[in-house]
């Protein structure tokens, strides 16, 4: 649970650059595509500053069939993967914690949030998004991260320093969850959505970023399906809002101004 903020100066909450910057923690390369990646990509079109900080390389996570490298090689393979992703949608380059994947809840959680908090005091981002606690899927990794991002968050405001203006999870409405047949997604009731986001007019950037995940590719039924079915699961991107300070809902007024 995000605790209430107190309200701060215009100043204070722009930072001294008063870039539009968006900060996204996850836990894994391949996070930033498939709830987000399209968002992503419409936001640096509008001339957001679109940073990614990932916590693991995903050195857990499968290297292909046939395998494309060997097991002690996959951590570089994904964060190639990664930068491939990041360049498609037109983003910055990614900030790498170096975690080990799989094993997040055994990191030292001081250290991990003060990272956060060094990188948010450094790019000053004023939307921060990041899984939901529940993690969408249930993923242990997820769980963390989120956490972390929460905490980081809450202390930046604490300090008096210039900290995000929001914070928002990724979401699956119920009833695309429901419509899609995904019972182990931990879904989200559709009236807690504050943000939906077509992504039509990047579909293309956004699949040539998911293919970039080679090793990942066998990994998501959702690239099987029929192409209905993945624009209604791809095609449609939710957020759920967690906290906004002082009124300042920064996310939907960027994604609506002119490119």
């Amino acid at each position: 649970m995000v605790k209430a903020v107190a309200g701060c100066s215009i100043g204070l909450c722009e930072g001294p650059s008063a870039m539009q910057t968006l900060l996204v923690l996850l836990a894994h390369p391949d996070d930033e595509v498939f709830r987000c990646g399209g968002t992503l990509a419409l936001l640096s079109r509008r001339g957001v500053r679109v940073q990614v900080l990932t916590a693991t390389r995903g050195q857990a996570g499968s290297r292909g069939s046939p395998p494309l490298c060997l097991p002690e090689e996959l951590g570089a393979m994904r964060e190639a993967e990664l930068r491939c992703a990041c360049r498609a949608l037109g983003i910055e380059s990614p900030h790498l914690l170096d975690y080990q994947d799989g094993a997040l809840s055994d990191v030292d959680e001081e250290r991990a949030v003060g990272q956060v908090m060094g990188l948010l005091r450094e790019l000053q981002p004023q939307v921060l998004l990041t899984w939901p606690p529940h993690g969408l899927s249930g993923h242990p990794d997820h769980i963390t991260v989120s956490r972390w991002a929460v905490q980081a968050f809450e202390r930046v405001i604490a300090e008096g320093v210039a900290a995000p203006l929001a914070l928002y999870y990724l979401a699956v409405p119920q009833s695309v969850a429901g419509r899609l047949g995904l019972p182990q997604l931990q879904a989200t009731p559709d009236e807690q959505i504050a943000v939906t986001v077509g992504v039509s007019a990047v579909w293309e950037q956004k699949m040539a970023a998911i293919q970039c995940h080679r090793t990942q590719r066998g990994e998501s039924p959702i690239l099987k399906a029929p192409l209905e079915r993945q624009r209604l699961f791809l095609g449609t991107e939710h957020f759920q809002r967690a906290a906004v300070r002082s009124g300042w809902d920064l996310l939907p007024m960027w994604l609506e101004q002119s490119r």
